[in-house]
């Protein structure tokens, strides 16, 4: 059932847009993760939802009640920043129950549950002051779940931990927010995050929707170089497209028929996998295209932008096309090699079980499911 609904939403700031006719919704109990940058909107698309600030264009509304006007105290919603906002002078089990308070509800048994639910049974009369980052944030969700919010809002809610930190309690926000049924928009720049936590992700650059999409088909197909970019993929390569599926490389034409959905084996071997058949190579290995900086495209018509992922590539033969490069360096991250290579005029990077040996010349496949054809600007 849709329960949030934003209609061509628009935000200027002195002459400055910080929105553009942004319009999406958001079914009961689905976490939706905002991406991007710092500048890109977030935070404003979440001060409008709250109502702390008014758009100078579009609707919002809430279970088909237009919310656009509504004071932010009547809305129902709950917001928690990145700074969590704790009151230090109170003990835990009063932080928590603010919000209850400020309802004239009872507290007591809320706020033991609240603190059980998030893994600080016992922790009622504890000083903030003593408890850990960690603990801290989990004390400011406690607090925003327990007035029962239509809508839970989080803005950068682990941006100040540690990394360690970050990796572990992102998870535990997604079960917990899960548990509870809450329906969520959580800000954050962090890749990783936003996938860990997200049913859906926006991605957004400059007060654009870029793309909106759940975390498997945002990272197996990015609608365009920028959001490829901002994803972390670094292999971008100008390319054109040619009669019958045919895309002409750098290295020579390769066939590339892609589904228009994600592949529901996406890994190479799985079970109905059918891979396309063996490129037909240009004369010495070479497309027609020149050898220009990587990410410059021809401008011509046809002029498009091959990702190929990290993981797309082989030291195995694959049904697939096949490049020569120069292995520049070789780093161990554990489940695999990150390889960088000079192909060409160009440098991928590719995650490889096997480690070649940096100064050799070595020949890759490449899985073509794992090569992406986009157009647009980077």
């Amino acid at each position: 059932m849709t329960m949030l609904n934003i209609d061509h939403l628009s935000k200027n700031y002195v002459n400055k847009s910080v929105l553009q006719d942004l319009t999406f919704n958001m079914a009961e109990g689905e976490i939706l993760c905002l991406l991007g940058p710092s500048g890109c909107g977030k935070t404003t698309l979440l001060r409008l939802i709250a109502g702390l600030e008014q758009p100078d264009s579009g609707r919002i509304s809430y279970n088909k009640q237009d919310i656009t006007a509504m004071p932010p105290h009547q809305r129902g919603f709950g917001l928690m920043f990145q700074e969590f906002a704790l009151f230090p002078h109170k003990n835990v089990a009063d932080n928590v129950a603010f919000g209850l308070q400020m309802k004239g509800q009872p507290s007591a048994e809320i706020v033991h549950n609240m603190l059980d639910l998030v893994g600080l049974a016992g922790f009622e009369r504890r000083d903030i002051n003593s408890l850990s980052g960690g603990e801290r944030q989990r004390v400011a969700l406690a607090r925003s779940l327990a007035p029962d919010p239509r809508l839970l809002m989080l803005d950068e809610p682990l941006g100040a931990l540690d990394r360690t930190l970050r990796e572990r309690l992102m998870l535990e926000i997604r079960a917990i927010l899960k548990r509870v049924g809450v329906t969520a928009i959580y800000v954050t720049h962090d890749q990783t995050e936003a996938f860990a936590v997200a049913d859906r992700i926006m991605v957004l650059h400059l007060g654009h929707m870029e793309q909106l999409a759940t975390p498997e088909e945002l990272y197996h197909h990015p609608a365009s170089p920028r959001v490829a970019q901002f994803l972390g993929f670094t292999n971008l390569i100008p390319a054109r497209i040619m009669p019958h599926g045919q895309v002409d490389t750098p290295w020579g034409v390769w066939q590339l028929n892609q589904p228009s959905r994600p592949h529901p084996n996406p890994l190479p071997g799985g079970e109905g996998d059918k891979l396309p058949p063996s490129p037909q190579p240009s004369p010495e290995g070479r497309g027609s295209l020149p050898p220009s900086p990587p990410g410059r495209g021809d401008g011509g018509e046809g002029a498009v932008q091959i990702l190929i992922r990290p993981e797309a590539a082989s030291l195995e033969p694959l049904a697939g096309p096949m490049i020569t490069g120069h292995v520049e360096t070789v780093l161990f991250r554990g489940r695999f090699y990150q390889v960088t290579m000079t192909v060409g005029a160009y440098q991928l990077t590719f995650e490889l079980t096997h480690a070649p040996h940096v100064g050799q010349t070595v020949q890759l496949w490449l899985e073509p499911r794992a090569i992406n054809i986009l157009k647009g600007e980077r």
